[in-house]
């Protein structure tokens, strides 16, 4: 396959003599990738596991595997993630509300969301610099890219319109911490970010399952990936049914539904944390081509 034509198809270049048996993704985007081999091992890239560094998975049965190790951006990932989380589930229990001040919920809040966007912005950096070609030989340090514009790729959509969530919640915990706002100034300031940040959520974690999946959707639950990006989707359901319930009743002044507003933050935030601790086992049970001369993925 040339460079141009994988250009067009969304893939990277592959080395010489190295057929394309078929592609699979959601929509118009390409996330998976068959390929055989000059030496008869057929492999599947897909765009996951290039990015996050886990080398191609090898579908010829009895073929040479190694595991590579877990690379250092996913134990920051998922740690900034966790903490995060466990923030925000730490301001949602009843227990934590009923024995702090009303401002220090709201910075434990403000300070989980800040972690949230630093992992956000790890997941769209990790896009940014993945490899441009699939190479021969051991795998080299990927040059690292802050940020990138790839609008054929269903994974820069969903890191891009994840992290722009992410600083809706910086924006809606920040200005939440001013307890003199009028109803309306409520409404704009805090449940608006709040709602909008909800809906990016749902849209990022609804192209991540996309991208699992290689479809629309479908089960895969054998695959530690399709779980990771399950809970993270029930996740961002959980956390716009909260921010419905935090919407501010312009009669009374009151949030419309508490219940559904700490339980959705909470239930979002368990889902999140799950999730983000499978990152690690995610990379652990990754397995790519042998060492003596195979392909692996490296910086083009």
């Amino acid at each position: 396959m040339t460079a141009t034509t994988a250009g067009e198809r969304g893939l990277p270049p592959t080395p010489e003599g190295w057929e394309l048996l078929g592609t699979g993704g959601p929509g118009p985007f390409v996330t998976r990738a068959d390929y055989r081999r000059p030496d008869g091992v057929e492999v599947e890239w897909t765009s996951r596991r290039s990015r996050k560094g886990l080398g191609l998975r090898v579908l010829s049965p009895g073929a040479d595997t190694v595991r590579p190790p877990v690379p250092r951006r996913t134990w920051w990932i998922a740690s900034l993630f966790a903490i995060g989380s466990a923030c925000f589930a730490l301001g949602s229990t009843p227990w934590y509300l009923d024995n702090v001040s009303a401002r220090v919920d709201g910075l434990t809040f403000f300070i989980g969301s800040i972690f949230f966007t630093s992992a956000s912005y790890l997941c769209f950096a990790e896009v940014s610099s993945s490899p441009d070609h699939i190479k021969v030989g051991p795998a080299r340090p990927r040059r690292f890219r802050p940020a990138s514009w790839r609008p054929r790729t269903v994974d820069w959509w969903s890191a891009a319109v994840q992290l722009v969530g992410t600083l809706y919640f910086n924006v809606m915990t920040l200005l939440a911490l001013n307890d003199s706002w009028s109803v309306q100034q409520e409404r704009r300031l805090v449940w608006r970010p709040d709602m909008v940040g909800s809906i990016c959520f749902l849209v990022a974690s609804y192209l991540a399952w996309a991208e699992v999946c290689h479809s629309a959707g479908r089960l895969r639950v054998r695959e530690v990936s399709w779980w990771i990006v399950v809970l993270n989707l029930l996740g961002s359901i959980a956390f716009g049914v909260s921010a419905i319930g935090a919407f501010v009743d312009p009669q009374t002044g009151d949030v419309r539904n508490f219940r559904w507003d700490n339980g959705g933050t909470f239930v979002g935030a368990v889902c999140f944390l799950v999730a983000a601790v499978l990152l690690v086992p995610e990379a652990r049970s990754a397995r790519e081509p042998g060492s003596d001369g195979s392909a692996v993925l490296a910086p083009g």
